[in-house]
């Protein structure tokens, strides 16, 4: 195959791994292909065959020994903890400011880092206009807060 159809591979590869959520395993595959591409641009190539061996062995490679630490280092697997999980913004244990009257079990409007939420009085007690209550988990759009 010729070096530049491994590039556009590459490349294609790449910009896949871009528009899917992250797993990290396309990126590998990318960028065996940009390296078998760059092989064969310098004159180390050989067959098809063996172009096609070299491309899998990168790719499988850096999947096996890289794939983990960059995941880890980017948090993309092992998020079964539901902090991780429910807390994509970091918002839980931030503080809220109640904008209006939010009986408990009930939903109204909070004010938390300049921007207005919803948000579920998860405490026993009504919250009061201005009261400050805690973020203990975002439910999609939904803060569900107790009082501070």
């Amino acid at each position: 195959m010729a070096w530049w159809l491994w590039m556009i591979l590459g490349i294609g590869l790449l910009l896949a791994e871009l528009a899917t959520p992250g797993g990290f395993y396309l990126l590998f595959f990318g960028l065996a292909g940009l390296i078998v591409g760059f092989l064969s641009l310098i004159g180390l190539d050989g067959p098809a065959w063996l172009q096609w061996l070299l491309f899998t062995g990168f790719s499988l490679v850096a999947v096996a020994f890289l794939r983990n630490p960059l995941a880890r280092r980017f948090s993309v697997s092992g998020q079964s903890s539901t902090a991780n999980v429910l807390d994509t913004d970091g918002l839980v244990g931030d503080c809220a400011i109640a904008l209006e009257s939010i009986d408990a079990g009930g939903i109204g409007k909070v004010e938390m880092r300049g921007s207005l939420w919803q948000a579920r009085n998860r405490g026993l007690q009504t919250l009061i206009p201005g009261q400050r209550c805690i973020v203990e988990e975002k439910e999609g759009l939904t803060l569900a807060v107790r009082p501070q």
